[in-house]
């Protein structure tokens, strides 16, 4: 009998659906309460910042960058704004650098495209007849939710091995002045682990757009490699520099998954063109950042290789997890030829491609059985996947026993789904 299901005869798949169904009751038995859903750190990892509660005192505070307790310094302290250049490869005076969260920092940069417009373009994106974003899928779940919040049309394009695809970017993007925006997960993308390459980098730059047009680049895992040897991500600013496209480029990124997750330090990076746009709307919305936060993480750091060195200690703790789960995909899954797995060099995720027509029902099986995980559709623009086929799976948080009994569960529930869709 063959392993792969589809090359079986009706009577061995009938078998095998009668055999997986009772691997499937007896988890369904074991009473699990699993949680595969969000891309959270694991305790291990949070410990490794324990140090930021302790490495700054009185004296320090109040004589850093002017007394950082007090208000003012509203796009960061300077050492600050220079770590975060490194970080994002690029210079102090292109850097803001604000509070806990980058999400609020491109949601914050939208909307006040929406209410005032951006440097260079036409007007309030708000009193354009239709507004709407390029989204590279399978993509961010809560990039979308700040589309669907603000009333944006989201189109999704689909990605490769290199990114986005960019025919089909270049295509909307030269001939659709509705489309303002973009968005870009360019490291270990979310949840696929792409990186994109040079050449997508320079066309997105390069490419010709018939509207104001931006690049929302949340560059989240910059620093998250599991391997010693990543690759290299072109930097989007200088790229749009060199192509004379100078405000395209909106660059984000965080601490969120490096320190403490509710307590990390984000950035945007742009041109100064853009980045005094951008104060010019903060000054009216805030006094000024956490600057103490700000000042315990460049005491902590010191600089871009203690991030990086700081994160080697993070890769020890989560590579075996994702071992854990490319590991049990091979022995279970691999074979049976009704799904393909991700093989992220970084982040947070696993992409798992299903069977069309078949991720929702894993979902629905995986609950039964005690491992949550994240809504099949969340990877696609109004949670619409329209092959009902992608999953998210994020293996981070989790212990290890805990990862290898959930891809039990998930595994089983993909052949089970499989094997139901199969029979008809």
């Amino acid at each position: 009998m063959t392993d792969s299901y589809q090359a079986m005869s009706s009577a061995e798949r009938a078998a095998e659906l009668d055999r997986i169904r009772a691997e499937h009751e007896r988890f369904r038995s074991l009473g699990l309460a699993l949680d595969m859903t969000r891309g959270k750190p694991c305790p291990a990892q949070l410990d490794l910042s324990n140090g930021l509660l302790t490495c700054v005192g009185p004296d320090e505070v109040a004589a850093a960058g002017g007394d950082v307790r007090n208000y003012g310094g509203l796009d960061g302290i300077p050492d600050a704004k220079k770590l975060f250049a490194d970080f994002l490869g690029v210079q102090p005076e292109e850097v803001m650098v604000g509070g806990n969260s980058s999400q609020t920092v491109m949601h914050d940069s939208i909307l006040r495209a929406w209410l005032f417009g951006v440097p260079g373009g036409d007007g309030p994106w708000g009193r354009s007849e239709r507004v709407r974003f390029l989204c590279p899928s399978p993509g961010y779940d809560r990039h979308f939710a700040i589309c669907e919040h603000l009333g944006i049309e989201m189109t999704a394009v689909a990605m490769d091995g290199d990114g986005p695809r960019m025919d089909e970017v270049e295509s909307l993007v030269s001939s659709d002045a509705s489309i303002k925006g973009m968005w870009c997960v360019p490291r270990y993308s979310n949840p696929t682990g792409i990186t994109y390459s040079d050449e997508v980098v320079d066309r997105l730059a390069n490419m010709a757009a018939a509207a104001d047009f931006r690049i929302y680049w949340d560059n989240a895992y910059a620093v998250h490699h599991l391997t010693d040897n990543p690759q290299p991500l072109k930097n989007l600013l200088d790229a749009c520099k060199t192509a004379g496209n100078p405000e395209r480029a909106l660059m984000f990124g965080s601490t969120s998954k490096v320190t403490f997750a509710g307590a990390g330090v984000a950035a945007m990076a742009a041109s100064r063109v853009n980045i005094a746009d951008q104060l010019s709307h903060l000054g009216i919305q805030s006094i000024g950042p956490d600057k103490v936060n700000q000042l315990r993480h460049v005491r902590f750091f010191g600089d871009l290789a203690g991030i990086e060195a700081h994160m080697k200690r993070h890769a020890e703790i989560i590579r075996p997890k994702f071992g854990a789960v490319s590991g049990a995909f091979e022995r279970q899954l691999a074979a049976t030829g009704v799904a393909t797995l991700s093989q992220p060099n970084g982040g947070y995720f696993f992409s798992l491609d299903c069977l069309d027509g078949t991720a929702a029902r894993t979902v629905e099986l995986a609950a039964e059985a005690g491992v949550k995980l994240t809504p099949a559709g969340a990877t696609y623009p109004n949670g619409d996947d329209p092959n009902d086929r992608n999953l998210r799976l994020a293996p981070t948080l989790p212990d290890q026993a805990e990862i290898e009994q959930a891809m039990d569960v998930i595994c089983t529930s993909v052949k089970l789904a499989c094997l139901e869709k199969l029979a008809g």
